[in-house]
């Protein structure tokens, strides 16, 4: 019997400070017309202290669940795409199970730059097909300001930060996630990097010195790379799913840059008007910017139960590629079910009691297991 990978569940969670590209200027050498005619954006959010991926992916999360009427408890997996982890390991993923209380959720991080949130659609949605889970948790998380070099105009006005969640899961219904294209090309890796922090180059004075841990862009040829491989993987996910372009209702794509959107429409004869676009209010979100793209137009009536949509981004590695979905939404239930989760502070404090506990058991292992031992 074929299983179905249903996208039922939506969330996002975005900081409440915004930086205006008026506020930028006070910055840097720049004007609010100089951003807007080469990126489309005008503003982004900006996270504050005590906000990271892990809280603002757990946010989302928590959100996404709501509508999928799901409890934490029912996630066999989390995937969390991001490009700005909380560290290099443990995975960002697992925190956020930590922090939604996902006491059945196996969880990885997934690293693919911008590209991670369609390619983690894709793999989530092969878990649930192969009959693996049942649910699945996919979220894309970022905290970028803070890996931006804000004395480089040509790349801190771009980024902002937030996270959007989607949850996946199993129905014989047909629809869902109809097809995938993933693609990477390593040979341009150096055209979007943060050089140093890794293995390569592990953190020193010169590093720190050389401003190695900030991203850097060679922003002309990922334009032209971009403008290039978004309408072919567009173009090679429709083929895939055995539709043709003009059955496409709704196009939602990395939101990195206005012209590169434009472009990308023109070369495949798509309206403008088919295109979910919101960077001008949250700028280049990275893996965050499709799912809070297409939350935006579920939520305003846009996006309906039945339209066939595209994901489609592109991102450092190099790496690009498209996912087609048959918007559905919550799946029918037999029964209301009370989602038990709606007093969040309580909610909250009943997780920080269970990591608390979780952890003191750890210790009290620790000390019976070294006595037996000894």
């Amino acid at each position: 019997m074929n299983r179905f990978a249903h996208i039922t569940g939506w969330g996002t969670s975005v900081p409440a400070n915004v930086m205006t590209n008026a506020d930028m200027a006070n910055i840097i050498d720049t004007t609010d017309e100089w951003i807007r005619s080469r990126t489309g954006i005008a503003q982004r959010h900006i996270a504050e202290a005590g906000q990271s991926s892990a809280s603002l992916g757990a946010e989302a999360a928590l959100k996404a669940l709501k509508v999928a009427n799901k409890g934490p408890h029912d996630i066999d997996l989390i995937i969390v795409a991001t490009s700005s982890p909380e560290h290099i390991f443990p995975s960002t993923a697992s925190l956020v199970q930590d922090r939604i209380g996902a006491t059945h959720a196996g969880a990885f991080d997934l690293s693919a730059a911008c590209t991670g949130f369609i390619i983690a659609i894709n793999m989530a949605a092969q878990a649930i097909r192969t009959g693996s889970i049942d649910t699945a948790l996919v979220i894309g998380t970022e905290t970028l300001s803070r890996l931006v070099d804000w004395e480089d105009r040509a790349t801190c006005i771009l980024f902002g930060d937030g996270a959007g969640a989607f949850v996946l899961q199993a129905s014989q219904e047909s629809g869902g996630v109809l097809s995938a294209v993933m693609r990477s090309d390593g040979s341009g890796g150096d055209l979007l990097s943060i050089p140093a922090g890794g293995s390569k180059l592990p953190t020193s004075a010169k590093t720190v010195q050389d401003r190695q841990h900030f991203i850097q862009m060679n922003g002309r040829e990922v334009f032209r790379f971009a403008t290039r491989v978004m309408a072919q993987a567009t173009e090679d996910v429709v083929h895939k799913a055995n539709f043709a372009l003009s059955d496409i209702n709704w196009v939602v794509p990395h939101q990195a840059n206005l012209r590169i959107i434009e472009t990308a429409a023109k070369r495949l004869k798509l309206p403008l008007e088919r295109f979910v676009i919101n960077l001008e209010r949250y700028g280049n979100t990275s893996t965050a910017s499709i799912p809070l793209a297409t939350v935006e137009a579920v939520t305003d009536g846009r996006i309906q139960p039945g339209d066939r949509v595209v994901f489609v981004g592109f991102g450092a590695g190099l790496t690009w590629g498209a996912v087609a979905v048959q918007w559905t939404g919550p799946l029918p239930l037999d029964k209301p079910k009370v989602w038990p989760y709606r007093l969040h502070g309580l909610y909250r404090i009943y997780i920080k009691l269970r990591s608390w506990g979780l952890k003191v058991s750890r210790l009290i292992e620790g000390v019976v297991w070294g006595r037996r031992r000894s």
